[in-house]
């Protein structure tokens, strides 16, 4: 059975870059399993391009192939590349930080530079489309077996694949003073993430129920300074109000009850976007009442 592509890029589906991406793919072949991601990653947002990845790959059969265009540096010595998961599946991508995530979490085998070779016929001169004219171009061919992935270019050292900072990852948590950043708003309903593993907040003694004191600031301005119930979902606190949770993505997460706590307060990813969470001191735990609301 011919694998699946999946697609990703912040090209959104407001012009037809997204459809002619998926024409070349069925030029090739008719029948591949072309499967839509997103298309809406903030503009040039690397980080975010490599968190989607981290999230989606592994819900996929072994052998799928990912493509992700996030590209600000499309056309410059950036290398096209094929990056062969140690678990079976690949990516081509351009490595440009996209691959992060999925470099510590999984892990590449082996990634190739693309040879110049493999493009659509006839765009030779455009230099600013390699998410139709290359990387489409070289998903199709991979996934129809008119290639094999030895065949897409030539090996160059994991060690040299552009990673993005580690604290983007993960937070350093030692103890329940844990500091780190917002790494993730890309939420459509407005939660944002942080960098920190839900099992390393709860092995430092946090848990379901009780309450936790949560600062974030820009740039050392304050903006949000409250006591949150972290609990398993919304409808713990009442409409409008913050909760904390385990998200998806197995980060830590902090949300408004039907409303978008990114919107409110005007939050973005990265490292100026700091957090620092400890325990509450003026809630007492309340696991024995827990209900919904």
């Amino acid at each position: 059975m011919k694998p699946c592509i999946v697609w990703q890029t912040d090209f959104s589906l407001d012009w037809p870059f997204v459809a002619t991406m998926k024409g070349v793919c069925k030029q090739i072949d008719d029948t591949l399993d072309i499967i839509d991601s997103s298309h809406t990653i903030d503009k040039f947002n690397i980080l975010e391009a490599s968190q989607q990845l981290d999230y989606v790959e592994p819900f996929y059969p072994k052998g799928t192939i990912y493509v992700s265009v996030v590209d600000p540096g499309v056309g410059t010595n950036r290398k096209a590349s094929v990056a062969k998961l140690k678990d079976g599946n690949y990516v081509i991508t351009p490595d440009n930080g996209t691959l992060t995530h999925l470099f510590y979490h999984v892990g590449i085998e082996e990634i190739r530079e693309i040879d110049s070779s493999l493009r659509y016929q006839g765009t030779e001169n455009v230099s600013v489309f390699h998410g139709r004219d290359i990387f489409a171009y070289v998903a199709a061919k991979l996934a129809s077996q008119q290639i094999i992935y030895e065949e897409t270019g030539n090996i160059y050292p994991v060690d040299d694949i552009v990673l993005l900072d580690y604290q983007y990852l993960r937070s350093d948590v030692k103890t329940s003073n844990i500091d780190g950043i917002v790494s993730n708003v890309s939420d459509p309903f407005g939660s944002i993430v942080f960098n920190v593993l839900t099992e390393d907040f709860k092995r430092v003694g946090y848990q379901e129920g009780e309450y936790v004191h949560i600062t974030l600031a820009y740039q050392n301005n304050i903006y949000f300074d409250e006591d949150v119930l972290y609990e398993k979902s919304f409808g713990f606190v009442e409409i409008g109000k913050p909760i904390l949770f385990n998200a998806s993505s197995n980060y830590m997460s902090l949300g408004l009850n039907q409303a978008s706590f990114k919107d409110r307060y005007k939050v973005h990813a990265g490292m100026d976007y700091k957090v620092h969470i400890s325990k509450a001191s003026n809630h007492e735990v309340i696991l024995s009442s827990r209900q919904f609301k």
